[in-house]
C-alpha cells in the first residue's frame, strides 16, 4: 500500500510543477544562462580559477545552484499551497505513511531540481567551450547532485511544514537559502578568500555540495571530495530524519 500510495502522490507532485513547466523549469534555466552570460563575458580571459578558464568554472557552479535552488522550491512551494488552499485535508484523510509523502515530495523535487540542472547545462554549451562537458569523474558529480538535490528536498519539506504562509517561507528561502548557496563558491574559488572568511565558508554544507559537484568535473576542488561526501551525507541524514520526525508527529498539518 506504501509503495502504490507513494508512487501516486509521486506522480501528482511531478504532475504539478511540469503543468507550469514555462514558470518552474524554463525561468530558473534562463536565470542561471543570464548569470553565465553576464560574469563569463565580463570576466572570461581576465580570470583563470586553479588553471580551469572562468566560464568553464562558473558552468558546473550554476547548475549545483540551480538543482539546489529548485529542489527546495517544489517540495516547499507544494507544502505551503497545499496549506494554504486547505487542500491538504484530502491527503490527511489517505492511509498514506510519514514515508511515503516523504519519498513522493522529496523524489518529486530531486526530478524538478535535475530537470532544470539539465537545461541550465544544456543551455551553457553555447558559452563554455566543450572540454568543461566531458567530466573528469562523472560519478562524484552525480552523487553530489543527487545527494544535494535530496537534501534540498527535505529541507524544502521542513520549511513547508514550519510555514503558514507565503510570506514566511518566502523569508525562510530569502534570509537561510540564497544567501547560503550563493556564499557556497558558486561564483569564486573559496580557496582564495581571506582566512576567516575561508573558514567560515567551510562551515556551509552547501560549499562542499558545489565543491565537490565541481570536482566531478575537473578534478580540482577546494576541498577533498571523500570530505565534501562526508559532510553532505551527514547533512542529509539529519535534515531527511528531522523532516521524517516533523512529518510522523504531523506538525501544522493535523492541528
Amino acid at each position: 500500500m506504501m509503495a502504490v500510495g507513494a508512487q501516486t502522490l509521486f506522480k501528482k507532485e511531478l504532475l504539478r510543477f511540469w503543468k507550469v513547466a514555462f514558470q518552474t523549469i524554463a525561468a530558473p534555466v534562463l536565470t542561471a544562462v543570464l548569470y553565465l552570460m553576464i560574469f563569463g563575458h565580463v570576466l572570461e580571459g581576465h580570470v583563470e580559477v586553479r588553471g580551469v578558464p572562468y566560464g568553464a568554472f562558473l558552468m558546473p557552479g550554476l547548475v549545483m545552484m540551480s538543482v539546489l535552488q529548485n529542489s527546495f522550491a517544489n517540495s516547499s512551494s507544494s507544502l505551503i499551497q497545499s496549506k494554504v488552499t486547505g487542500n491538504l485535508v484530502f491527503l490527511l484523510l489517505t492511509p498514506l505513511s510519514p514515508r511515503a509523502w516523504f519519498v513522493a515530495y522529496v523524489g518529486a523535487a530531486v526530478v524538478r531540481g535535475l530537470c532544470v540542472g539539465c537545461g541550465v547545462a544544456l543551455a551553457a554549451v553555447w558559452f563554455v567551450p566543450w572540454s568543461a562537458f566531458q567530466p573528469a569523474h562523472l560519478g562524484w558529480a552525480l552523487t553530489f547532485c543527487l545527494l544535494g538535490a535530496a537534501m534540498m528536498g527535505s529541507l524544502g519539506l521542513i520549511a513547508g511544514l514550519w510555514a503558514d504562509k507565503f510570506d514566511q517561507l518566502a523569508a525562510f528561502q530569502n534570509f537561510i537559502v540564497m544567501p547560503m548557496t550563493f556564499l557556497a563558491g558558486v561564483f569564486y574559488s573559496v580557496d582564495s578568500l581571506p582566512g576567516f572568511w575561508k573558514a567560515v565558508s567551510h562551515l556551509n554544507p552547501f560549499f562542499f555540495m558545489v565543491d565537490g559537484f565541481r570536482h566531478g568535473f575537473f578534478g580540482v576542488s577546494d576541498s577533498s571530495p571523500w570530505v565534501s561526501l562526508g559532510v553532505v551525507g551527514v547533512a542529509f541524514a539529519i535534515v531527511a530524519s528531522l523532516a521524517l520526525h516533523l512529518l510522523q508527529r504531523g506538525y501544522k498539518i493535523r492541528h
